[in-house]
């Protein structure tokens, strides 16, 4: 076992336990984002960045701080480590820097993505984004596609977690979408005339963290949060069978994977449960869904302990921190021609 403190929260977790997940099982505040990071997709993690970390203390054999911020999706704890998270101000710049790129290319269409309300870059982006951005140039765009009879690709959102190709590589029999281009040019798309279909590619929606797929049998058809998540199961010889009904009135409009606090699947589930059986008949319900993982958006709108209350904390802290700002801009330490 390896002894890890992270945010002044000591914990002993087996050795190979990534930061980000000693973190989450300390859990609350202290547990870093992850854009790319997925618990049940293997090798996921090390691009988008969210979750860097300072390590400033390596482990009791070697004490020396680590000589900048670490991906904690990947960098494994050692004994003695010691990390910070939300109480280093060069790690929330650092996420403040990141988020910016992430949003420079981003089309910024919330009001009619369906994803708003579930989207992890919408609350990223008001936890540590900026009001204005300081990129001139034109947005690099691409063209909405269809990937898949059920799938559209809204490339312009996309972050290239790479989380559907993992699901691709890991759920589905042969995968015949991926990431092409390098650099500034890289983008999703399918192989020349293939298109994805198989029993289990709902789930590239499901992982997507932004609205880059989008189900198409649920497009514009309802905001999330005027939704009621209901969980539900049924007999499936293909997945577990477990899934998320999401009502408004008594139409199911959608069925999703269950997810945890995280945004994570819990169970994955095949498209004959997913797109085929949208009757309340075929399904057992098993009670009105726990939300765990809140967006700013959507807070204050499911049954949830706290989350309004995180929200207005949120909102009261920005506030101050807008006027530390002003006061320092009065004050001429902000201004980089003052030296």
């Amino acid at each position: 076992m390896s002894r890890v403190t992270i945010d002044g929260k000591t914990i002993e977790v087996p050795e190979g336990t990534t930061i980000l997940n000693a973190a989450r099982m300390i859990g609350g505040d202290i547990v870093p984002p992850a854009m790319c990071y997925y618990s049940k997709l293997e090798t996921s993690g090390g691009y988008c960045r969210t979750c860097l970390v300072k390590v400033s203390k390596g482990s009791e054999k070697d004490p020396r701080p680590m000589p900048k911020p670490v991906p904690s999706c990947r960098q494994t704890v050692m004994d003695g480590m010691v990390v910070e998270n939300i109480t280093s101000p060069e790690i929330l710049e650092a996420r403040a820097g990141v988020v910016e790129f992430l949003l420079i290319n981003h089309p910024l269409d919330c009001p009619i993505c369906d994803q708003a309300g579930e989207c992890h870059l919408q609350d990223l982006g008001y936890e540590h984004g900026k009001m204005k951005t300081r990129y001139e140039f034109k947005r690099r765009e691409f063209e909405k596609i269809d990937i898949g009879d059920k799938i559209k690709l809204h490339m312009t959102r996309c972050v290239l977690c790479y989380r559907c190709v993992k699901v691709a590589e890991q759920l589905c029999p042969s995968r015949v979408h991926g990431v092409i281009g390098r650099g500034d040019v890289a983008e999703i798309s399918t192989y020349i005339q293939h298109a994805v279909d198989n029993e289990m590619s709902g789930n590239m929606i499901d992982v997507c963290p932004v609205g880059a797929l989008t189900d198409k049998t649920f497009r514009f058809k309802s905001r999330v949060w005027f939704t009621k998540p209901v969980d539900a199961h049924r007999k499936c010889e293909k997945c577990a069978g477990k899934v998320r009904l999401w009502y408004k009135g008594g139409e199911v409009l959608r069925v999703t994977a269950r997810k945890d606090q995280y945004g994570e699947v819990v169970d994955w589930i095949c498209n004959s449960c997913r797109y085929d059986h949208k009757k309340t008949s075929d399904w057992v319900i098993d009670g009105t869904s726990k939300i765990d993982h809140h967006s700013v958006i959507s807070a204050n709108h499911y049954e949830t302990s706290g989350a309004l209350a995180s929200l207005k904390a949120d909102i009261t802290r920005q506030q101050r921190q807008l006027e530390g700002n002003d006061m320092k801009l009065k004050e001429g330490s902000m201004n980089p021609n003052n030296q």
